[in-house]
């Protein structure tokens, strides 16, 4: 019996060891499968994510909106609060409140729209008259009298044209002195230097080119198909040589332009790629948008903006993205530098010391882009930007020291606020959350971010920037690509000039036109009158 009960027991032993290891074996499988949920549902999380970013990038808006219901609501709230305070009858009034003194809304009329500097227009005047046998009256057959007219006006354009301009300089010499078979000294008349030496080309020919090409963003072969449709055609290779001549010839304007622009106290910078035909046997761009991918190699077009100090634009040609290019181009700079998070600027801030300023709309679109994945943070970080952009309108009109103190006073407790916040999410969220990225980069963003907090030079965002950027952008969606660096390098000068003439409110045309006639003559002791801010002063003096 006692044997019985010893196997018994033993077998009970055997029973409860096989159910922990069966129970652990479950245990260890429903652990996998979560793990491997998990990974599915954070796989799922970031696919969302980018099929969101790509479809807001080819149907979206381009703006970092929400559109979670959650602000759908809020706006709805918003509209129904302020629907249910106006009245909608004349009985709906206030007693003692006359309908008059309520906002109307205001009614745009249809017809003719006033078009600015439409008086200022040279006038053409066409007068319609009755013939001799109209003006017979009908009735009696006697001469009808003039007794008015009506007015009527029309806008007209007429295309330009091509000239010819036939220079002849007439040579002289000394007759007596060759009938004494002498040196007849002879000299011919001068007549203005050319932009390109014996080339055919007019600066004004050379300015629309440029104008057209930089700064309306025409590909050079529709400009080739525009001057054949005005009778004289220009091919486009001709065009693209030209350019490179006149940027060869504003080059050393442009060089100037960039001393200027490295001593502002603060600079914006931001890059796009630029595609460059690629020589035979060199590495493709497979990440181009262009639809011959194996013919473009990967090339970059870098703008830095100068303060309202220095106001230029200057773009800079490279041919990869790597940090040499700001650091070639900031030199020794060791001021502020406005930039997103990309680290090639680190080397540079680094090595010169310089005070780096990040962008808060880059900050923002990280949370909008995760937006689905944890609605209630995005909606909070985009208010909080929203609340620092509400300061920043109040103090746009103050002076540098009251805009600093108003920054200190009413944005430093908002940041102060998102900072808990963001570190209170970042133990909340999964590491692999496409939110807990967002997140993440704040944090590591943090002392760029709140740069503002300490210099008012210091915009919020980079917007300046990314705005020039779209020129790049359009010019590449028209042009496709650049053929070499020095295609490259003659797009960096052209787009610095006509984008530094948008920024400053100067008709491109012509002032090329006038830069284009006068450089050949300039001196170095003269560039400085022909930068585009003092240029302007000097035509258009500033009221008194």
């Amino acid at each position: 019996m006692l044997l019985l009960l010893m196997a018994e027991l033993e077998r009970e032993k055997q029973c409860v060891h096989q159910q922990a290891q069966r129970a652990h074996q479950q245990q260890y499988r429903a652990d996998g499968l979560q793990k491997k949920s998990d990974g599915l549902y954070l796989d799922n999380l970031r696919l969302q994510v980018q099929v969101d970013r790509f479809k807001r990038w080819y149907y979206g808006s381009r703006a970092d909106r929400l559109s979670t219901t959650l602000e759908l609501g809020q706006m709805l709230l918003t509209f129904g609060e302020e629907f249910d305070s106006k009245p909608i009858n004349k009985e709906d009034l206030p007693p003692g409140e006359k309908p008059e003194e309520q906002p109307r809304r205001i009614r745009k009329a249809r017809g003719r729209r006033n078009l600015e500097n439409f008086s200022n227009l040279p006038v053409q005047e066409h007068v319609y008259e009755l013939s001799e046998a109209e003006r017979l009256c009908p009735c009696c057959g006697k001469t009808r009298a003039e007794i008015g007219a009506e007015d009527s006006w029309q806008i007209e354009y007429y295309p330009g044209h091509f000239e010819r301009l036939h220079h002849v300089r007439k040579k002289y010499a000394c007759t007596s002195c060759d009938a004494e078979g002498e040196n007849p000294r002879i000299e011919s008349a001068d007549k203005p230097a050319a932009a390109i030496d014996k080339g055919l080309p007019g600066p004004g020919l050379l300015s629309y080119i440029t104008t057209c090409k930089f700064d309306m963003y025409l590909p050079l072969y529709r400009l080739e198909n525009h001057f054949e449709r005005q009778g004289f055609r220009i091919a486009r290779s001709t065009q693209s040589i030209w350019c490179g001549d006149v940027a060869d010839l504003l080059e050393p304007l442009y060089r100037r332009m960039i001393k200027q622009v490295l001593q502002s106290h603060l600079i914006a910078t931001d890059d796009t790629h630029m595609p460059m035909q690629a020589k035979a046997g060199a590495p493709a761009d497979r990440s181009s948008s262009v639809g011959w991918k194996d013919k473009a190699a990967r090339a970059y077009m870098w703008v830095y903006i100068g303060d309202d100090e220095h106001p230029y634009n200057i773009y800079d040609f490279s041919t990869s993205r790597n940090r040499e290019g700001p650091i070639h181009f900031l030199g020794d700079y060791d001021q502020v530098l406005l930039a997103d998070g990309y680290a090639g600027y680190n080397g540079v801030v680094t090595g010169n010391a310089l005070v780096r300023a990040g962008c808060w709309l880059h900050l923002k679109r990280k949370f909008v882009e995760a937006e689905r994945t944890a609605p209630e943070i995005a909606v909070a970080v985009v208010e909080s930007v929203r609340a620092l952009y509400a300061v920043e309108h109040a103090a746009k009109a103050m002076k540098t020291a009251e805009r600093l103190a108003l920054r200190k006073k009413k944005s430093a407790p908002i940041v102060a606020a998102l900072r808990e916040r963001l570190d209170r999410w970042k133990l909340e969220l999964i590491p692999k959350h496409p939110m807990a990225d967002a997140v993440k980069y704040a944090l590591n963003q943090w002392p760029e971010m709140t740069t503002f907090l300490k210099d008012a030079a210091v915009p919020l965002d980079n917007n300046a920037s990314e705005r020039e950027m779209k020129r790049v952008v359009i010019n590449r969606k028209n042009s496709l690509f650049v053929g070499n660096e020095r295609g490259g390098r003659t797009m960096a000068i052209l787009s610095s000039f006509t984008s530094t003439c948008r920024r400053l409110s100067i008709d491109p045309q012509l002032y090329l036109t006038q830069l284009i006639t006068n450089m050949p003559v300039v001196g170095p002791e003269e560039l400085d009158l022909w930068l585009p801010d003092i240029w302007k002063m000097r035509i258009e003096p500033p009221p008194l």
